[in-house]
């Protein structure tokens, strides 16, 4: 029996390894599609600067969030990327954020952004400050990737996307 279980798990093991391979190339051009439609939306037709950004911390694991940023650090747009958060709660934060929602960040200046329940004056996702706080740690270093490219010289016109981890 035990023979037969190795041979089961070798042969499994093997096929998994070829379907990786072989679908490894798709997933990889499928995420590069992904990135470079979220820095479109996120900049939203608005001269600025498209970050990505992860936040390793989320209540369900890392959180990797695109943010667009005007020169003078204004939130011009932001999309969730990759989530681990708990679907129905931290999960929300696609949406919690965005203009004209309970925790509206767009429009305001990024750099030291905090949520309600910490002294700041972004409300939290319900029941999800975890998230929330990871969602706004990654747009406050955002702005500091946005400020140190300023001082570095480049300029805040280009789409560019940096992935940084924090």
């Amino acid at each position: 029996m035990a023979i037969v279980l190795t041979a089961i798990a070798v042969v499994a093991g093997a096929a998994l390894g070829y379907v990786n391979d072989i679908t490894a190339p798709t997933i990889k051009a499928l995420k590069a599609q992904q990135e470079k439609d979220a820095e479109q939306e996120v900049l939203a037709g608005q001269e600025g600067t498209a970050i990505k950004i992860t936040d390793p911390k989320g209540f369900g694991g890392a959180l990797t969030v695109m943010v667009g940023l005007a020169q003078d650090g204004t939130i011009l747009g932001y999309k969730v990327l990759e989530s681990s958060e708990t679907p129905g709660l931290g999960a929300k934060a696609q949406d919690w954020f965005q203009k004209g929602k309970k925790g509206d960040v767009i429009g305001r200046q990024a750099g030291n952004l905090t949520v309600s329940k910490d002294g700041g004056e972004v409300d939290a996702i319900t029941a999800s400050t975890i998230t929330s706080r990871a969602f706004l740690r990654c747009i406050n270093e955002a702005y500091k990737t946005l400020s140190e490219s300023s001082a570095d010289g480049q300029s805040g016109a280009s789409k560019q996307a940096n992935d940084n981890n924090i």
